[in-house]
Order: C-alpha cells, then sequence, then structure tokens
C-alpha cells in the first residue's frame, strides 16, 4: 500500500486535489499558449478555470511552481505516450524511428500545449535571471537517447559514434522542427518527422554490417 506521507515528508493529495490542480494546469496551459507568458497572471488563469485565485494559491505556492507543474505534466504525458509506442519494437533502428515519429504524432494532437512550454522555456527565470529550463533540464531526454544509440551499438546494428553528441542533435533537430511548426502552422510536421527519422537511421547505420 502507497504510504500517506510522499518522500517530500507531505501528506499524499487526495482525488480531488489531484483532479483540481489538473485542472489548474489545463486553464494555465491554455491561457499561455493564447495570451503569452507574462500576461499569464494567476488571476487571468483563475478567471479560465472559474475558480478564485485563492484556490490556485492553496495548491501553488506561486506562477512558478504553477509553470513548473505545467512542463511536468506535459512531460510525463509525452513520456507515456512514447513508451507505450516503443513496447514490442525489436531493433534498436525501430526504437530511434519510433522515438521521432511517436513523439511528434503526440506533440501534433496538443498543439495548444507545445505553445505553452515554448513560452514557459523561453521566460520562466531562476532567481538570478538564467533560464529556469537551459540546457540541463535536458539531460533525462539525452540519457534516454544514449541509451538507444548503446543498444545500437552492442548488437552492431549501429556504427560507433559519441553518443551524447548525437543525442545532443537529435534533441536540439526535433526542438527546432516543433519550433518552426509553430512558427508556420501550414507546414507537415509528419512529413518533416519522417525526413528527421529517415536522417538519423542513416546517421547511425553501420554500414559495414549493412554490406555483409
Amino acid at each position: 500500500m502507497r504510504s500517506e506521507i510522499e518522500s517530500s515528508g507531505q501528506k499524499a493529495r487526495s482525488f480531488i486535489e489531484e483532479a483540481r490542480r489538473a485542472q489548474i494546469v489545463a486553464s494555465a496551459i491554455e491561457v499561455i499558449a493564447e495570451s503569452g507568458f507574462a500576461a499569464a497572471s494567476l488571476a487571468q488563469i483563475a478567471k479560465h478555470a472559474g475558480i478564485s485565485k485563492g484556490v490556485i494559491s492553496y495548491h501553488f505556492a506561486g506562477k512558478d511552481e504553477l509553470m513548473e507543474e505545467v512542463v511536468n505534466q506535459v512531460y510525463t504525458a509525452i513520456g507515456e505516450h512514447v513508451l507505450a509506442e516503443m513496447e514490442g519494437a525489436e531493433s534498436a533502428t525501430d526504437l530511434l524511428r519510433t522515438y521521432i515519429l511517436s513523439v511528434t504524432a503526440h506533440m501534433r494532437a496538443h498543439r495548444t500545449q507545445l505553445r505553452a512550454l515554448g513560452e514557459i522555456f523561453y521566460n520562466l527565470r531562476t532567481a538570478d535571471g538564467q533560464p529556469h529550463y537551459g540546457i540541463k533540464a535536458n539531460e533525462e531526454t539525452y540519457a534516454a537517447l544514449e541509451r538507444i544509440y548503446l543498444a545500437g551499438q552492442a548488437s552492431g546494428e549501429f556504427r560507433q559514434f559519441d553518443v551524447r553528441v548525437m543525442a545532443v542533435t537529435m534533441s536540439s533537430a526535433v526542438d527546432n522542427m516543433f519550433g518552426y511548426w509553430v512558427t508556420y502552422p501550414d507546414h507537415d510536421l509528419d512529413a518533416h518527422a519522417r525526413e528527421l527519422a529517415d536522417l538519423f537511421e542513416r546517421a547511425v547505420k553501420n554500414e559495414d554490417r549493412a554490406e555483409d
């Protein structure tokens, strides 16, 4: 049975509390995507949610904490979708292609979330004015991609290369694909993703093995 006390020492939230937090996060996403980060005050988010600002303050210490929860919930949903799509993949190449195509499929269905993430990443700052979500925030993504590359290299499916360099490059390419799509809504996102998958498949392929 799950403990009543979370690792942070706080009492586990009830179903009603979790539902309220989810409602607040959903409204925050809508307001940020429509009005921008600066205009997305707690008062505006509360109005959108049909609750008082005090209700938000009960669940979140402030705007920064709410923004962190938005990112956490969106990334959790992305991760769950990608992992589900990866189940049954028979090769590292399948995993690589599935990663790119499944992330794309999820975000295509959640464009508002993508716009909100972009606003948060660009505008949320630490106390000393540095970006809250900088390069270090991508560490989990880099590590996940590295595991795919290492598996492919171990099987001989992929050539030898620096897995960190490839992870940074691929992650940046995916991020820029989404940024381009947000700027140019008519852009064919699915076609872009397929081209990207083809490009990275060719980049990691072990040509010596292919000739055997």
